[in-house]
């Protein structure tokens, strides 16, 4: 037995190192000034999105000019993408590795320092769930595509306030719209929104729940380049499935030589989930402890010094709440007797494990990702990250050997 452990750590350690290294760069290749996103519910409760980005290109040498960019979409039950600006010469719907994107074609190529700036808009389905947090009312999830490896030094969601109910924290009020503002480090994520409506304001359908989204897991924001050499591409799409086949043949050895079972650890089911309220009393400053300026309603931060209103905030037990079922959906309250004093209530659902597997229907019939809010993929409302669009890897052996000298070499002999 230990001998045979012996062969299998061996056999790890090699293929470990012939799974390819994610690429590193001296410095980022691309910074996103703006990224900020307009949404509208619209009568058939669909969602209307424009997207507004403005992408700097800081280094065109590596990887060469930018020409065209994937930017990650909730799933795949999108209704069409329009391009507004006029820079763009083609938008579409594309999926990759099953994920879904909007992809955008511009009518030139972008260098270092050059700024794309760019807008498109799209028509999105299949991003609500009804009854969730109450009987009677429909909520929207979204969580905006991010980029893995780019800083976005300013992004925007502004949803439209028309019928809303209540909505997540950290939203301020801008004339007609909610607007969450924060700027993200590469990789990092926005908090997740949730906006609230009564169920009769708009045409919603159980039929169109997230539960029923298209089997597509959720899109990633990323983008592309020019690259040098067609020879370097057929190589190492040689050797990357060389590389696959061998990989593969190891462990159907290794499956023939080590068996495991459920008692070595190997278990297999499925979770359920339950329902967790959060409450946080808040006291907001009537004046700006700055500027002295008034506090705009549903304002956390003064418009003017950029202080914060926020006097103190707690997190609070139901049982010291008075009348806690008022306070029991997601949404911002106002509490007792003093204008400024608020309860903010977030809710979550945290997986709790199931004795034996199952595969209850919104979390396995259509799709691994299209479950319920409380599921950490969200994939009906979150984009996930991602790397280059569509960039190949180089020298998956890290040879440094390439097709071309192959043939070179063949030819020579």
């Amino acid at each position: 037995m230990i001998k045979r452990l012996k062969y299998f750590f061996a056999l790890l350690v090699l293929v470990i190192s012939l799974i390819p290294a994610s690429k590193s760069y001296a410095k980022p290749l691309d910074e996103i000034l703006d990224y900020e996103i307009t949404i509208s519910v619209n009568e058939d409760a669909t969602l209307e999105m424009l997207y507004h980005i403005k992408w700097k290109v800081l280094d065109s040498d590596s990887e060469g000019p930018l020409t065209w960019v994937k930017i990650g979409i909730p799933n795949n039950n999108c209704i069409f993408i329009d391009p507004v600006s006029n820079n763009i010469d083609h938008a579409g719907k594309m999926t990759e590795n099953n994920k879904t994107y909007a992809r955008i074609d511009f009518d030139k190529k972008y260098y270092a320092d050059d700024v794309c700036d760019f807008e498109f808009r799209l028509t999105q389905d299949y991003m609500y769930e009804m009854n969730i947090l109450k009987e009677g009312e429909t909520v929207y999830y979204f969580i905006p595509g991010w980029f893995d490896d780019i800083a976005v030094d300013n992004i925007t969601v502004k949803w439209n306030t028309d019928k809303v109910l209540s909505h997540s924290h950290g939203a301020t009020q801008e004339g007609d719209f909610l607007v969450w503002n924060t700027s993200l480090a590469p990789g990092e994520k926005m908090e997740e929104i949730s906006v609230t409506y009564n169920t009769s304001d708009f045409a919603f359908s159980e039929e169109k729940t997230r539960d029923f989204a298209d089997d597509y897991d959720n899109g990633s924001s990323s983008y592309d380049y020019n690259y040098s050499s067609d020879d370097d591409d057929i190589g190492e799409t040689i050797y990357g499935f060389a590389g696959l086949a061998f990989i593969i043949f190891i462990f159907v050895k290794l499956g023939k030589t080590i068996n495991y079972t459920s008692k070595g650890g190997f278990k297999s089911g499925s979770t359920e989930t339950k329902r967790v309220v959060k409450r946080t009393l808040i006291k907001y400053y009537p004046t700006c402890p700055g500027c002295g300026a008034v506090r705009p309603e549903n304002s956390e931060k003064c418009e003017y010094c950029g202080r914060s209103f926020i006097e103190s905030e707690e997190v609070i037990e139901e049982k010291e709440i008075k009348d806690p079922q008022k306070y029991n959906n997601e949404g911002v309250y106002h509490y007792g007797d003093s204008p400024n004093t608020y309860v903010r209530v977030h809710v979550t659902h945290v997986s709790v494990p199931r004795p034996r597997p199952s595969c209850a229907h919104s979390s396995c019939a259509h799709s691994s990702c299209a479950c319920a809010h409380s599921c950490a993929c969200a994939c009906a409302c979150a984009c996930a990250g991602g790397g280059r669009a569509g960039c190949s890897t180089k020298d998956f052996y890290n040879t440094n050997l390439k097709l071309s000298q192959l043939l070179r070499k063949k030819k020579n002999k």
